[in-house]
This record gives C-alpha cells, sequence and structure tokens, in this order.
C-alpha cells in the first residue's frame, strides 16, 4: 500500500498542534476539555489510513476492547477517554523527542564523536561504547543505536580476519545496546520512565532519578564484566590501528547534555511541573536554537525552511507505524486494565493477597517475559501496573515500583525480538533479532536482572 502524502502530513500537523495543546496544558494554559482526546483520535484515524495491516490490527483491537467494556455496562466512555489521553500524551512526548532527533542528525560534531567511540582499541572499545551509547541516547534516544551502530558496523568491516570481525561486531553492538537500555531506568527524555512515573501514584522523576541511577550503573558494569570475562581468546591479537582525534571531540555531546539537564531540572524544580511537561517545550527549543547554529554552519544546505518541511512532510509521517503502535499501546493498556481485571479475579488470582516483595519481584521480572510474546513495553506497563495494590497499601515508596517496573523495561529493550533496540542491532550485526535477544543477551539477562531484582528488594524493603 503506498501511503497518501496528503493525509500525511494532515496527520504530522495535527500531530505538532497536539504536542502544543498537550505542552500548554501541563504549564497550566486552560485547553478545553475533549480537544486533546479528540485530536488523539482524529490523528490515530489519519495515521491507521497509511500503515500496513499489523498496525491497523492494534486499532481493531482498542475498538474491540471499547466494545467490550460498553456491552459489559463499565464506563466506557470514561475508560475510553483515559486511553486516548494517554495516547495523546505518548504521541506529544515521541514528537518532542524527535525534534532533538532530527537535528541531531544532522550535526557533524556529534558523527565525529561517535567514529571516535567505534574507532577506539579493543581493551577500551566496549568501555567506551557503552558510555558513548548511555550519552547518546540521553540525547537521541533510539537515535543512538542508528548512529552509533552503522558507525560501528562500518569500523567492524574494516577487519579483514571475518573471525575478528564477526567478534568485533557482536561485542560493539552489544556495547551500545547496553549503553541504552542503561538509560531507560532513570533518563528524564525516556519514555520507560515518562509513562511509569504517570502511572504510580505519587511517582515522580525527581524521587525515582537515584534509584534509576543506580539499575543504570549494574546495567552497564554487568556487561562490562560479563563482556571482560567471557570475551573470545584468539589465535592472534588484532593489529593496533592508530586512533585519529581524542577525547575533546566528545565535548560538544557533554555541554549540550549539561545544558539539557540543567534547564529541564531548572525548570521542574523551580515550577513544580511534570518533567514530562518540562521536555515538551524545553527540547523543541533547544533543537529550535541548534538548528539555527547549524544554519550558520552549512549554509544554504541547512535552510530552516527546507529543515521543516522536511520534517513535516517526510520524517514526521516516516514514523505513522511507530505512532500508531504507541499510541494504541498506551490506549489498548488503558481500556485493557478494566477487562483484564475481573478475568484475573474469576481466575483466582488477587494481587492485593501478594506480600510487597512478590509484586517487586513480578514488576522486574513481567515486562521482559511479555516481550518473548511481542507485547510492547507501553502496553504491558499500562495494562498491568494497574493490577497490582499502590505503593502506599504496599507500604513502600513509589520510586521503589519504578525503579522495579523501568528495570524490567530496560531488560526486555536487550531481550525482546519485538522492540526497537534488538531489531536494530540485529540488523546492523546480520542476524535476527531474537538471535540478538537469546543468543547473544540471554546469559547476560538473567545475571543482569538477578542482581537488578536484588537492588529492588533492597531499595524498597530496607533503603526505602
Amino acid at each position: 500500500m503506498t501511503p497518501n502524502p496528503l493525509i500525511d502530513r494532515a496527520a504530522a500537523g495535527l500531530l505538532i498542534v497536539l504536542t502544543a495543546l498537550f505542552a500548554a496544558r501541563e504549564w497550566g494554559a486552560g485547553v478545553p476539555g475533549g480537544i486533546i482526546e479528540g485530536l488523539s483520535l482524529l490523528v490515530l484515524l489519519l495515521l491507521g489510513l497509511n500503515v500496513r495491516l499489523t498496525r491497523k490490527a492494534f486499532i481493531l483491537v482498542g475498538l474491540a476492547l471499547t466494545l467490550w467494556l460498553a456491552l459489559t455496562g463499565e464506563d466506557w466512555l470514561g475508560h475510553a477517554r483515559r486511553g486516548l489521553e494517554k495516547a495523546a500524551f505518548v504521541a506529544a512526548f515521541f514528537v518532542a523527542l524527535s525534534t532533538l532527533r532530527n537535528v541531531a542528525e544532522t550535526s557533524p560534531a556529534l558523527r565525529k564523536g561517535g567514529a571516535f567511540l567505534a574507532a577506539q582499541p579493543p581493551g577500551r572499545r566496549y568501555g567506551a561504547l557503552t558510555i558513548g551509547g548511555h550519552l547518546f541516547a540521553l540525547l537521541i534516544n533510539y537515535g543512538s543505536i542508528s548512529l552509533l551502530g552503522s558507525l560501528a558496523s562500518n569500523a567492524a568491516r574494516a577487519e579483514a580476519d571475518p573471525v575478528i570481525r564477526g567478534h568485533r561486531t557482536r561485542r560493539m553492538l552489544l556495547a551500545i545496546q547496553r549503553g541504552f537500555i542503561a538509560s531507560l531506568p532513570w533518563s528524564p527524555l525516556a519514555f520507560s520512565l515518562a509513562i511509569t512515573t504517570a502511572l504510580i501514584p505519587g511517582a515522580s522523576w525527581a524521587g525515582a532519578a537515584v534509584p534509576g541511577v543506580i539499575s543504570a550503573v549494574i546495567i552497564t558494569m554487568t556487561g562490562w564484566a560479563m563482556d571482560s570475562i567471557f570475551k573470545p581468546r584468539l589465535g592472534r591479537p588484532a593489529p593496533k590501528r592508530e586512533v585519529e582525534g581524542s577525547w575533546s571531540l566528545m565535548l560538544p555531546l557533554v555541554l549540550l547534555l549539561f545544558l539539557l539537564a540543567g534547564m529541564v531540572s531548572g525548570a521542574h524544580f523551580l515550577t513544580g511541573i511534570r518533567v514530562v511537561g518540562v521536555v515538551m517545550v524545553v527540547v523543541p527549543a533547544i533543537a529550535a536554537v541548534w538548528a539555527v547554529i547549524q544554519r550558520v554552519g552549512l549554509g544554504r544546505e541547512g535552510s530552516l525552511r527546507g529543515r521543516a518541511r522536511g520534517y513535516v512532510t517526510g520524517e514526521l509521517p516516516g514514523y505513522r507505524g511507530e505512532i500508531v503502535l504507541l499510541m494504541m499501546a498506551g490506549y489498548i493498556g488503558t481500556v485493557g486494565a478494566p477487562v483484564l481485571q475481573p478475568l484475573l479475579m474469576s481466575l483466582g488470582f488477587s494481587p492485593e493477597a501478594l506480600p510487597t516483595w512478590a509484586v517487586l519481584v513480578i514488576l522486574v521480572w513481567i515486562v521482559p517475559v511479555l516481550g518473548q510474546f511481542g507485547m510492547n513495553p507501553i502496553l504491558a506497563v499500562t495494562l498491568i501496573s494497574p493490577l497490582f495494590p499502590s505503593p502506599e497499601a504496599l507500604g513502600i515508596p513509589p520510586a521503589a515500583m519504578v525503579a522495579a517496573i523501568t528495570a524490567g523495561w530496560a531488560m526486555s529493550g536487550a531481550t525482546s525480538p519485538f522492540t526497537a533496540t534488538t531489531l536494530l542491532i540485529g540488523s546492523f550485526g546480520g542476524v535476527s533479532a531474537t538471535h540478538v535477544g537469546l543468543r547473544w543477551n540471554g546469559v547476560y539477562f538473567l545475571v543482569a536482572t538477578s542482581i537488578l531484582t536484588g537492588w529492588v528488594l533492597l531499595f524498597g524493603l530496607v533503603l526505602g
């Protein structure tokens, strides 16, 4: 099916309007009730016309769940409106982040920094790419895997020995992937933290950041330790190559991250506005200023009008399938929870009867397990989290539940063959996403998730 460009442009325009309205409401502007939900529905209908059948299936599932609620006498309209509001939130957050990704992809400084990381010698390559992957992920999210993955695979192709080339490709790509997933438990620009803090009563980024950073350290250090212990012992070492450039090439990325972190956290603490609301304003503003700076350096090639036209008519519509998936994951999870709860009760499963430690363990493991069966993390978390007691009822801080969920979300990014991370890593490595998740990351997942479970229990039951 060939997408209709007029429909794509209309949907892209409405997505930008939806993002502006959602951000305005977060900042206290009086947005009339129902407009955001109505725009969300209209965007889904327009995008749904231009996506493949597998994405249309998610829309049909959402309609079926809504009809189920209506037939069972539930407040189907209220649940549907909350689902559309959740879908709008996901779409607005995605669009805000995509503006920064759009500008970052044309930054010569970031590309030079990424190439420097990929060219590191074997002794420090894994650590450099893990840390670099983490830093790039904080700025451009999934774009970090695309940027560093392409640079790493190109660097590996320069190796003539096929055995060394295969090992190098695998280790470099895993370092990038593990650096990326380590950002999910704490980054204010990550969907994992934005969604989870919106679902858990009393949760906030400020409260969840510190335990999330500890989870990130566990994820990265476990990967580094296992890579060091189990790295292949070759009959002859790979020839050493001179690395061009210096670590000063990473300075623009570090400065940009400090600027982003300072503006987001500063606005959050000064205004009391949720971090997601701050991100929806600060990130596009930084992207706009960055685009102007690039315009000075690139000349006519960096035309702001051309960039804006390309974003609205090309880049944003190009995400149509991903946007529909993410929006419908938020909607299905919201309307599906009241359908799932009575079904579980009829089977004798009562989350309220579980001890606190069992709830935390389940929350760590359930997202990566469901990911093996194709369930998107947004859908899994939105669907399952309302079924469990609140942190107050469990006697733990909200940050403990957030830490458990985001830890599992991160490990799902390492193992689920249906997530963008494993799909991208598999494409760069020339293997399937299932191979990446189970063969390359299987043992790592068991070790890292076990350590993360211990950390979540320690934080939730002792330190918290």
